[in-house]
């Protein structure tokens, strides 16, 4: 059954206005840019506070350094140029849907100046892709002294402080051996991460990896085994709670193996600077917190002019992806709350289902301009997968793809992985690009160091 389609455009190109360059918003404008824009069918625009874009699920790389941002790195006004769409710096601040306008903030530079003025851009047909951030549930002290991994400058942060502390224990280690070490450095370095999910489970794995790589390169005054400890933490009664149990178990047996301090059934009453509070009283040391528990959309979409949303800020759509109080305005991945059509929930917020929204808007927006029906969007759960680092991977596939649920690990979970990343870029980039890029960074990485040393 179709729901009401907004009135078809006549006269000039419509207007298409998407709200956030991650996985399905930059997917969707670049595929509408090469088949639409490039036609003059519809006039494309992407904004985002950001100049460039990072795949999301390789921000644990990034903050671990086990990948070059820089390699990368997309560039929104060069994606813009070469597939037909415009791109516009800017932070969505609020919504006239009396006027169809969307309103942005000043654009404030690193040094402070004002860049851009406050400005508004009209649509025909608006798209939210915001994404999500993490959710902290109001937890005392975590926005003072805790990292989400949100953005790429917060992963790249996060590898900063990690050098900095390898740096210091390294420093303390010479220091100790030398007789003239001060009791007040520290030797250890401490990782306490918030959450066993799969970036907390990912982080985990890439950190033990990578810190052995940094330690090659010049810090043999630290041991691993001794100077390094990583506490994970998770509120669930086992990691990766989303997964079956036998994946959680292995997981867990695994990391435990590597001497990563797992702490299950453990919620966090409040962090502090250099420490995390349970609530059960323990305290647990840290020289660098990262939160990674829980997820929401951004709060200024609770109040955007009216439409609906749920209670962590997701804008509630029908099935055709439209809003339940705008017709002409669509909500696509993790900012979306999409009913999961013959269940009782919503459409997960995964990459998987992004990047499926993008491939559906772009036929609804088709049909828009044919004056068509809109038809409903069916979420195809191809499982989940963790990566956990040079060790392992696990995840399990579902549906029509295995014909039910199967667990796996290993070689072809990495494969299987590593593959989801390329299917990504090939929607980006298209075959030639990415196998050129793809050879460009093979070669590369057997000439430069493996792990991020500055």
């Amino acid at each position: 059954m179709a729901e009401r389609e907004p009135t078809p455009p006549t006269g000039s190109a419509h207007q298409i206005v998407i709200v956030g360059g991650g996985a399905g918003g930059l997917e969707l404008a670049t595929r509408l840019g090469d088949t639409l824009g490039r036609r003059g069918q519809v006039a494309v625009t992407l904004v985002d506070r950001a100049r460039t874009h990072v795949w999301k699920p390789k921000l644990h790389e990034i903050a671990a350094g086990s990948m070059n941002m820089d390699a990368h790195e997309l560039d929104y006004l060069a994606q813009a140029h070469w597939h037909h769409f415009q791109y516009r710096t800017g932070e969505m601040t609020g919504l006239d849907r009396a006027r169809r306008q969307i309103h942005l903030a000043p654009y404030i530079d690193d040094e402070g100046r004002q860049v851009i003025a406050a400005r508004s851009l009209p649509y025909d047909t608006l798209v939210m892709a915001v994404g999500s951030l993490t959710n902290d549930f109001g937890t005392p002290g975590v926005a003072q002294h805790a990292i989400k991994l949100e953005t790429a400058p917060d992963a790249r942060l996060f590898n900063q402080r990690l050098v900095n502390a390898a740096l210091r224990a390294h420093s303390r280690a010479d220091q100790d051996a030398a007789g003239d070490g001060h009791p007040d450095t520290p030797r250890h370095l401490r990782v306490a991460i918030i959450g066993a999910g799969a970036t907390g489970v990912e982080l985990a794995a890439e950190l033990h990896h990578t810190m052995r790589e940094l330690v090659s390169y010049g810090m043999q005054s630290i041991q691993i085994e001794r100077d390094l400890r990583i506490d994970l933490i998770e509120a669930a009664e086992r990691v990766l709670p989303g997964l079956p149990p036998r994946l959680s178990a292995a997981t867990e047996e695994l990391l435990r193996g590597l001497g990563v301090q797992v702490h299950t059934n453990a919620r966090v009453a409040s962090v502090e600077a250099h420490t995390v509070v349970l609530a059960d009283g323990q305290r647990i040391d840290a020289d660098l917190i990262v939160w990674a528990a829980g997820v929401k959309a951004p709060a200024f979409l609770a109040d955007l002019d009216g439409l609906e949303t749920n209670r962590i800020n997701q804008l509630v759509v029908r099935p055709t992806l439209q809003t339940t109080r705008d017709a002409h305005i669509f909500a696509l991945g993790d900012c979306a709350a999409c009913p999961w059509l013959g269940t009782d929930k919503t459409v997960p917020p995964r990459a998987q289902a992004a990047h499926q929204q993008a491939s559906f808007m772009l036929g609804q927006i088709k049909r828009l301009l044919a004056g068509q029906p809109l038809r409903h969007y069916q979420y195809r759960d191809f499982g989940s997968l963790v990566s956990l680092g040079e060790y392992s991977t696990v995840g399990n596939l579902m549906g029509a793809l295995v014909g039910g649920n199967m667990v796996f690990e290993g070689f072809f979970a990495k494969l299987m992985y590593k593959s989801l990343y390329k299917q990504h870029e090939l929607a980006l980039h298209g075959f030639t690009k990415v196998a050129l890029d793809t050879l460009a960074r093979t070669i590369t990485r057997r000439t430069e160091p493996h792990v991020k040393l500055h």
